[in-house]
């Protein structure tokens, strides 16, 4: 088969050829960009899975279709080690920028800018350097008294209000998109939470879309005890073995290739379903394959390329991460977490990984903790623990201690 025509497309990110088994969730978002246009009343929205499972690519395509509907957008990823103040101010920026064109009075876009200008500049630290304080750019004299107090949740709410209302008068919405969503500090998961709640008893015009691993809805609760019903939660799993096969079959029909059905059973088995796993094996399956229709055989020496290539880029770069303690822990949960009957890691119980180390809970706690930060392994359940990572645990069952 020829390499140049290959269609898969394994990355961080990346939109595949044929992106199945989403159909559902596109079908409700164009709903509520709808709603909200018309003034109807409807919640933000929130992404959970592992992953790997294409949450960062459905949040790119809502984005899109947001963009197609001449929404205001602007995307965000979250990091742990920043506020949200700055992030935030250049993604609204991008989206007041969009709305502009369709505006009629250029000075109530300014006046909306200069707003936003004030709310970024509150970012800096009045005892830093000059060279060290940061410059938004918005050619507007910033606002006094509005989104500037200082306090993230007073000033987020009074921009999204501002910001929102620029979208009212041109008859769309804005939808600001954060992928990474669990990183957030608690101050600003607060913050974000009062300035939705705030929108939503205004019936405004802007909504989040926010994209985070499978314990973001707790992260969200414990900041605001509302958050449970202030966004729609939508959890992105694996792909159903129909979509799974579309997630194949269909870039290759249209380069004239097919798959036996025993490719496409080993395929599925291989994969497990997962989207950035579907992608990898049948990238690599390609490049082995010499002909049309696609074999069994194909599948199988294709495979430990597909597996050597995930072990460096997808595992190994997550575990080469980890201190040795952290490894340590990694390991204990890799060995609790073998299901022979399911292809998930479990969760395990941390009073267990505790028993088979040999140690006190507590003093187990400082790596526990650091995976989390890290995003190698979640709580979603108090007292127990799992990996963020599919297959993560069956990785590290494989490799020599």
């Amino acid at each position: 088969m020829d390499p140049v025509r290959n269609p898969y497309a394994p990355g961080a990110g990346q939109r595949p050829p044929e992106l199945a088994g989403r159909g559902r969730e596109l079908d409700a978002f164009d709903i509520v960009l709808e709603r909200v246009a018309r003034g109807r009343p409807e919640r933000s929205l929130v992404l959970t899975g592992l992953r790997g499972v294409g949450k960062t690519v459905l949040l790119n395509t809502l984005r899109s279709a947001a963009i197609g509907r001449l929404w205001g957008t602007g995307k965000i990823e979250a990091r742990p080690d920043q506020s949200l103040r700055r992030p935030v101010s250049g993604a609204l920026h991008m989206a007041i920028r969009e709305l502009a064109p369709h505006h009629r009075d250029p000075d109530r876009v300014d006046e909306v800018l200069g707003v936003l200008k004030a709310f970024a500049l509150r970012s800096n630290d009045g005892n830093a350097k000059l060279r060290d304080r940061w410059a938004p750019g918005i050619d507007v004299p910033a606002a006094r008294g509005r989104a500037d107090s200082g306090d993230i949740e007073i000033d987020l709410v009074e921009l999204f209000t501002d910001a929102a209302s620029l979208a009212t008068d041109v008859g769309t919405g804005i939808a600001l998109f954060i992928d990474e969503m669990q990183d957030l500090s608690a101050t600003d998961v607060s913050a974000l939470c009062a300035a939705c709640h705030e929108l939503s008893q205004l019936g405004a015009p802007l909504i989040v879309v926010g994209a985070g691993l499978p314990h973001l809805p707790a992260v969200l609760s414990a900041a605001k005890s509302y958050s449970e019903r202030l966004f729609r939660y939508a959890r992105i799993d694996r792909l159903d073995r129909d979509a799974a096969d579309l997630a194949l079959g269909v870039p290759a029909e249209r380069e004239g290739v097919e798959y036996d059905q025993e490719a496409l059973d080993l395929l599925y088995e291989k994969s497990g379903g997962y989207p950035y796993f579907v992608q990898a094996y049948g990238k690599a399956t390609w490049d082995h394959a010499p002909q049309t229709p696609i074999t069994a055989d194909d599948v199988l020496m294709a495979a430990p390329e597909a597996e050597g290539e995930l072990a460096v880029g997808f595992f190994g770069s997550r575990f080469e991460r980890a201190t040795p303690a952290e490894r340590e822990y990694m390991r204990a949960m890799a060995a609790l977490s073998d299901d022979p009957g399911n292809d998930m890691d479990a969760a395990v119980p941390t009073s267990e990984i505790a028993i088979s180390l040999g140690r006190k809970p507590a003093s187990l706690s400082p790596a526990r903790d650091a995976l989390i930060k890290k995003g190698l392994i979640y709580s979603g359940e108090r007292g127990t623990v799992a990996f963020t990572v599919p297959h993560f645990g069956r990785y590290l069952r494989t490799q020599p201690v």
